[in-house]
């Protein structure tokens, strides 16, 4: 099972107020619902791929309109072979649209109501339904967080960044095939989301794997850092052991200064400390790193000069 439906599972066991639960419904009819004209009545359909999903909506009109619906499957027959499940209201259908206030006359409204969008408890329900209907969200695991709901109406996604702005959650809209996206892109912003519309366990988890997946990625990084610095350290050892071998081959190590001969010597007998432990190990006793560096850099011009003269 995807994240996106664990979420969704968690949202469809919710117990909500009635009035708020109203909001829910709203927006899962307003984004999944399709409405015909058969024998001078409106009868409703609204499909959805979810199981619980339709058993939540025929729920919901069930307890807030005492309406019998009707609960269809059907069987994909193309390349999907996943059920689809049609809430079906046949009676009544006018009486329930107006209420949620889709329906206003013989006209459809697309856009939410300022009643649902005056009041912070409706908004989170109808986030919920409409997450129900149309969302999707990336698994924390992936390397990219994306959250999304899809709607045909370019208004209802507007209207759903409006919402999201209640919440300081700053939506965008996109435009896809055969119609608009709401989405947010940040992993705080999500799990903001999520905790606002009641997916409280999905958040939870959602932060625990995202937490791991960066704390492994800070361990890989520090870990190449590492590894970087290691490589750095032994190709100047490996650099300094050349220009000391130069100098041993040409003129001798006697012929520097005490001070760098014994740098020098050190570097011969140990080839694989830093410059740091190096310091700390000279006979004549410890030296800072910024010393042993200025040491070394002096029989490295050492170096170079008789590299110039046997040219």
């Amino acid at each position: 099972m995807s994240f996106a439906s664990d979420v969704k599972k968690e949202l469809t066991t919710l117990e909500v107020h009635k009035e708020h639960a109203k909001a829910e419904l709203a927006a899962l009819i307003r984004m999944n619902g399709a409405v015909t004209l058969v024998n001078r009545r409106f009868v409703l359909n609204v499909q959805t791929e979810n199981a619980a999903i339709a058993r939540r909506i025929y729920t919901l009109l069930k307890d807030h309109y005492q309406v019998n619906s009707e609960l269809l499957v059907r069987r994909k027959m193309k390349l999907k072979k996943n059920n689809v499940y049609i809430v079906r209201l046949k009676h009544d259908t006018q009486r329930v649209l107006s209420d949620l206030e889709i329906l206003n006359g013989l006209m459809f409204n697309t856009r939410v109501s300022d009643e649902i969008k005056k009041n912070e408890q409706k908004i989170r329900s109808y986030l919920r339904g409409a997450f129900l209907a149309g969302g999707s969200v990336n698994n924390p695991e992936t390397s990219r967080y994306h959250l999304e709901i899809y709607s045909i109406y370019e208004d209802q996604c507007f209207d759903l960044c409006e919402m999201l702005e209640t919440y300081g959650l700053n939506g965008r809209v996109a435009e896809r095939r055969n119609g608009y996206i709401t989405y947010l892109k940040g992993a705080e912003e999500i799990a903001d989301f999520l905790v606002l519309i009641g997916a409280t366990n999905a958040m939870l988890k959602f932060e625990d794997v995202r937490i791991v997946r960066d704390l492994r990625n800070s361990v890989n990084r520090l870990m190449n850092c590492e590894n970087a610095n290691m490589n750095k350290t032994a190709d100047a050892a490996k650099k300094q052991i050349e220009n000391i071998q130069l100098i041993e081959t040409v003129v001798g190590l006697e012929a520097l200064p005490e001070k760098l001969r014994e740098v020098a010597e050190l570097r011969l007998e140990r080839p694989e400390i830093s410059l740091k432990e190096l310091g700390e190990n000279l006979p004549s006793g410890a030296i800072t790193k910024s010393g042993i560096n200025h040491r070394m850099r002096k029989i490295n011009e050492y170096a170079s000069k008789l590299e110039v003269t046997n040219k």
